[in-house]
């Protein structure tokens, strides 16, 4: 089946700006950043998006359900928004999470062995685009035979090179691009599974009152589709009591074999001894509207706080009722 399914996503415009600056005979950097579209130095602002019946569609991405061997076409729209001609090379490239968990596509030096293989665009390797006009360019995605099932993520790029100089008199490349995401599921036997693969307590153990714990922990796509998912961490105390202020947060998307480090802070937590942090992390599929099949995974970590101000309590009282006693005695 070759359904599109683009509005499982909510963006108004997913596009790739990344201006990356090298020497003219330097290598392009291995990676780039996924960001809106936003003007370039040089006044060079254009978009990229999946075209429709009648130009640009409300698809905010490319996103299909395909076989093993299945082929389709389809087309992309490179609106040039700038004040000048502007001279695009097309192309298709992988895509993979950064170290800040953003959505980044390979540069033009690294060799694409997923989507970006798939991905044939159609005519002239170039467009050039007169100021305030758009062009369609028609593409062909073909799944190989022998594709794994699950999702394999990429990108439609419409880049600009110039040649500037740079602070020391030197020419350097500038390689600016912009692309619409590409997300192809093969189907076959999916799997949902996002792990947590390391749980570590910083805990304040304060003197007198509460304090603050801090909880960085590790999470992995160890399936084969993308995930993103809702993580949410609370301490609690003897006999399961609740302590400090529980942390929600949103785990964005993760691509198959990619992972994420948070760390986060349970604050107002009273240091009561033999104490356990708890991480609750339930995956969620965008291809869908619920949760994933994949059960919650809860990972907890435990350790020992020191109930100062308890033991000040205790001793202080201790020693009052040790010295009433010895009153009392002294007075028969």
């Amino acid at each position: 089946m070759n359904a599109f399914r683009g509005g499982a996503l909510a963006a108004a415009l997913v596009a790739l700006a990344a201006c990356l600056t090298v020497p003219a005979h330097a290598a392009t950097p291995a990676t780039a950043p996924v960001a809106p579209v936003a003007p370039a130095p040089g006044g060079l602002t254009w978009s990229v998006k999946p075209a429709g019946t009648e130009g640009q569609s409300r698809r905010d991405f490319f996103v299909y359900t395909l076989s093993p061997g299945q082929r389709l076409r389809d087309k992309v729209v490179i609106s040039n928004l700038s004040d000048r001609a502007l001279t695009f090379r097309v192309y298709a490239t992988d895509a993979f999470n950064t170290a800040d968990g953003s959505f980044g596509l390979l540069t033009a030096d690294r060799q694409a062995t997923g989507v970006g293989t798939w991905v044939s665009v159609g005519g002239a390797p170039t467009r050039t685009v007169k100021p305030g006009k758009s062009v369609t360019v028609p593409f062909t995605l073909t799944v190989p035979s022998g594709a794994t099932p699950g999702d394999h993520s990429g990108g439609v790029l419409a880049a600009v090179t110039e040649q500037t100089t740079g602070a020391q008199g030197q020419r350097v490349n500038v390689d600016r691009r912009v692309a619409a995401r590409v997300y192809a599921r093969v189907n076959g036997a999916l799997s949902s599974s996002l792990q947590v693969e390391s749980l570590k307590v910083a805990a304040g153990n304060p003197l007198l009152g509460t304090g603050d714990v801090k909880v960085t922990y590790r999470i992995r796509n160890a399936g084969n589709v993308r995930l993103a998912g809702t993580a949410r961490l609370g301490v609690t105390g003897p006999f399961g009591t609740g302590l400090g202020g529980p942390v929600s947060r949103q785990v964005p998307e993760l691509l198959p074999g990619n992972s994420y480090t948070f760390t986060d802070q349970v604050r107002g937590v009273f240091p009561a001894g033999p104490l356990t942090a708890s991480l609750r992390l339930t995956p969620l599929d965008p291809m869908e509207t619920g949760p994933a099949a994949a059960r919650p995974t809860v990972r907890t970590a435990g350790w020992w706080a020191t109930p100062w101000s308890l033991i000040a309590i205790l001793v202080i009282a201790g020693a009052g009722a040790f010295y009433l006693v010895r009153r009392r005695r002294s007075r028969a």
